[in-house]
């Protein structure tokens, strides 16, 4: 049996997510939890918020032992990206892309 639980319009960098997705990918759920803890990247406290939610929405269904779940994939998609001009020289400006993440963590058993 599967549990996922998505996370949209999170304001980190997709690429930035992904590192520390791919440390996570495959563990028991407290294994990767006690990883993302140590870990400085913002984005880990972000990853482990929304495994946190993907193991109440498990402990919501009766057929679940939520002690042996583990994370099956994670999935970083683009999601949209906030457009922000930054002025140079000479009366110029540049387009600064302000990326956002679509996380969705899937666990099983």
């Amino acid at each position: 049996m599967e549990v996922k639980a998505i996370a949209r319009y999170v304001r980190i960098s997709p690429t930035k997510v992904r590192k520390v997705a791919s440390a996570v990918k495959g563990k028991p759920v407290e294994d990767a939890l006690n990883v993302l803890g140590f870990m400085p990247q913002r984005s880990a406290k972000v990853l482990g918020k929304i495994i946190r939610s993907a193991v109440a929405n498990a402990d919501q269904k009766p057929e679940i032992d939520v002690d042996s779940l583990s994370i099956a994939n994670v999935v970083v998609n683009q999601g949209p990206s906030l457009k922000r001009f930054r002025p140079r020289a000479m009366g110029r400006a540049t387009r600064i892309l302000k990326r956002t993440s679509h996380i969705t963590v899937i666990l099983a058993e």
